[in-house]
């Protein structure tokens, strides 16, 4: 069932907790741990790394910060020699990679809505800590719990952090995936960035 809230305006919130985000984890939010794996000399699984993530990225006016769980270059992976492990450590990647992967969280400050945005690419979203507002641009929403998953398949969309009703920092991750050319009524669709295009472009 559609969410009949009225959707904010964009322009209302693009400065909603200015400032509120500078280091990772965001302000009342727990410190996420990462454990990767690897193999010793007989082939047993052992464990290579235990940190934060990499590559933190502040966006927008502090108003959240993304966290690189993982990234790949390639599908299938190559994991011999470590060669994904030192791509991952060593590359920042773009909002999605040609026919990789990539693994990102991001701590939003209370209240703040990003703008209308598309990533042609199959993305798993998963909300890790509150309460948030899925909006497409077809006006149509979704409320999004803790533990709730989306699908995203190349649409576009909106994510408005409303736990706490907008008082509270909440916690998402996502997973993109390459996905093939898209075409609706005969026109390509295109990755739509927007406002967030300075902080994945060059990458």
């Amino acid at each position: 069932m559609t969410d009949q809230q009225q959707n904010p305006q964009e322009s209302e919130l693009l400065l909603t907790s200015a400032g509120y985000v500078s280091t990772f984890p965001a302000p009342g939010l727990r410190r996420t741990v990462r454990h990767i794996t690897g193999h010793n000399a007989e082939g047993k699984g052992v464990f290579i790394q235990t940190d934060c993530g990499d590559h933190h990225r502040i966006i927008g006016n502090e108003q959240a910060l993304a966290n690189i769980i993982y990234s790949t270059k390639e599908t299938p992976v190559e994991m011999n020699g470590d060669v994904d492990f030192k791509y991952a450590r060593e590359n920042e990647p773009p909002l999605h990679i040609h026919n990789g992967s990539v693994c990102r969280m991001i701590d939003f400050a209370p209240d703040v809505i990003s703008p209308m945005h598309r990533a042609v690419s199959l993305d798993y979203g998963i909300v890790i800590e509150g309460e948030f507002k899925l909006i497409l641009d077809s006006g149509e929403s979704r409320i999004m719990r803790q533990g709730d998953v989306s699908v995203q398949r190349a649409s576009a969309h909106q994510w408005h952090n409303i736990t706490g009703n907008g008082t509270l920092p909440g916690r998402m991750m996502w997973v993109l995936l390459d996905c093939k050319p898209i075409v609706i009524n005969g026109q390509e669709l295109k990755e739509e960035l927007n406002e967030l295009q300075p902080y994945y472009e060059g990458r």
